[in-house]
């Protein structure tokens, strides 16, 4: 099949931009170490993003949502990435992960109930799959929906999960079926304050420091049937078609870190001087900053691709793996290099790229980690040769 693509920048996509941009500026980047040291995650600023419509980015505005596509999400996520990774890694968490499976897995009722709060930030939305002793081998999963009436009774834990204590609702994959079979796992929404649903353990993370991540806990924890999305035993299969999407969000993530990384870089070269010119004027820096441009952009058209592929519907179950595997491994890349350049100045907290240094390893992990995008990648190569 021969797909075109045309990634000429829109007119909504410039004004998205500009407005995000300007946003992050005023109100992101004035608080990024004193958020990072603290861990604090600022509920008070996604409220603000409620308000610009950024919390329900690919949302349908019937149901409160902006409407928008994925070229414009990744356009918000790079911009706020590019001043905070942690606030961007949060921002993708609601909209791809908890409000993305409610969007393409509810019922029309579901959708009434939950995607109005959600697109608001009204509630802030948390989604789990992760658990202590699984990791990636998810079929494996130990906690537990058990029917019982008109309900389910959940037990078992969930972890390194973004929002587990301040989210308001959380959509938690759960074993309804035998271990290891795929038809095993149903979805089912949780919402904060139902007995038995409580938060765990926070990590002290490396990076990332402002995106809350926790355990969530189940205990004997009762949720109406009418809770479950889909139909029992569909919940794996939901979560690996919502990880597609979730990819193209940790991609970007990744790029606008890369970007950050760079434009700081480029601005530090130009100003810092030795042996009586700015670095930037020195072969080893230059060449530095010419490798990290070529793979920013190489980074961006694979993010494209698979964002025009998702606009249309069409499979990009390899092209989100190649996206997130790239821009990911760039983001790391590019970091380092930022930090080389920056020399001792670089090993501070006095100037921005460390913290891009940090923040840029999660992208390698989160949603999969770079070697689970090659065996995803290969799988699929392999099935069409």
């Amino acid at each position: 099949m021969s797909v075109s693509f045309d990634f000429s920048e829109t007119e909504t996509q410039q004004s998205v931009k500009a407005m995000v941009r300007d946003f992050a500026e005023k109100n992101i980047r004035p608080h990024i170490m004193e958020w990072d040291e603290a861990q604090h995650f600022p509920i008070e600023l996604f409220k603000q993003f409620g308000e610009l419509g950024l919390m329900g980015v690919l949302v349908p505005e019937e149901y409160g949502g902006s409407g928008l596509g994925y070229q414009e999400y990744v356009d918000v996520i790079v911009e706020v990435a590019r001043v905070c990774g942690s606030i961007g890694l949060s921002l993708a968490a609601h909209n791809s992960l908890c409000t993305g499976h409610i969007l393409a897995f509810a019922n029309e009722e579901q959708k009434q109930k939950w995607l109005p709060k959600l697109a608001t930030a009204e509630w802030i939305g948390a989604w789990g799959l992760t658990e202590a002793n699984t990791g990636s081998d998810a079929l494996r999963m130990m906690t537990t929906a058990v029917e019982d009436g008109e309900d389910y009774i959940i037990n078992g834990a969930k972890n390194w999960i973004t929002h587990g204590k301040s989210g308001d609702i959380a959509v938690v994959m759960v074993r309804t079926g035998e271990q290891g079979s795929s038809k095993g796992i149903s979805a089912i929404v949780v919402e904060r304050g139902t007995p038995g649903f409580t938060a765990g353990k926070k990590e002290n993370k490396l990076g990332m420091r402002a995106s809350e991540t926790t355990e969530m806990i189940f205990d004997n924890c009762r949720v109406p049937k009418a809770n479950l999305l889909g139909n029992v035993g569909e919940g794996f299969k939901q979560a690996m078609k919502v990880l597609d999407g979730g990819r193209i969000s940790i991609a970007a993530l990744a790029l606008g870190i890369a970007k950050g990384a760079f434009d700081a870089s480029v601005a530090y070269s130009k100003q810092r001087q030795q042996f009586g010119q700015p670095i930037s004027g020195f072969q080893a820096i230059s060449f530095k900053l010419a490798d990290m441009a070529t793979e920013i952009e190489a980074a961006e058209l694979l993010i494209r691709q698979a964002a025009d592929l998702k606009n249309r519907h069409l499979p990009m179950t390899k092209e989100s793996a190649m996206a997130k595997y790239f821009a990911s491994e760039v983001s790391v890349k590019v970091a380092t290099d930022a930090v080389q350049i920056f020399g001792g100045y670089g090993y501070t907290k006095d100037f921005p790229v460390e913290k891009f240094y940090r923040d840029s390893k999660l992208c390698t992990i989160g949603e999969g980690t770079s070697e689970i995008q090659k065996i995803v990648i290969a799988r699929e190569v392999l099935s069409k040769a």
